[in-house]
């Protein structure tokens, strides 16, 4: 089974730039559709970015459009989330996921997802 582990989390301040990292281990997960959300306390989990198996097609959330762009090296096993023009409610724990059932679409619920990382904590201080 594929286990992903995200890294590149940090603390920035606001206006910064981090990027995320979400490697794969076990095996190449080059035929799955790939998913970032987010979580901050006492909110529920929420769909950030995705990007289809071939990386030719990527989906943003509206608050994160223009900012965050989601790209893959399928050859690396590796999935990134480059975010910039960090703001404090961008804060959360982020997670990557992988989506192997879905085609002709991209996922952007969390419970289209069925394989999840560990999540790697974001602090944008105002």
């Amino acid at each position: 089974q594929v286990q992903l582990v995200e890294s590149g989390g940090g603390l920035v301040q606001a206006g910064g730039s981090l990027r995320l990292s979400c490697a794969a281990s076990g095996r190449t997960f080059g035929n799955y559709g790939m998913g970032w959300f987010r979580q901050a306390p006492g909110k529920e989990r929420e769909f950030v970015a995705a990007i289809n198996w071939s990386g030719d097609n990527t989906v943003y959330a509206d608050s994160v459009k223009g900012r965050f762009a989601v790209s893959r090296d399928n050859a690396k096993n590796t999935v990134y989330l480059q975010m910039n023009s960090l703001k404090p409610e961008d804060t959360a724990v982020y997670y990557c996921a992988a989506d192997t059932t879905t085609i002709f679409r991209i996922p952007t619920f969390p419970d289209e997802y069925d394989l999840w990382g560990q999540g790697t904590q974001v602090t944008v201080s105002s």
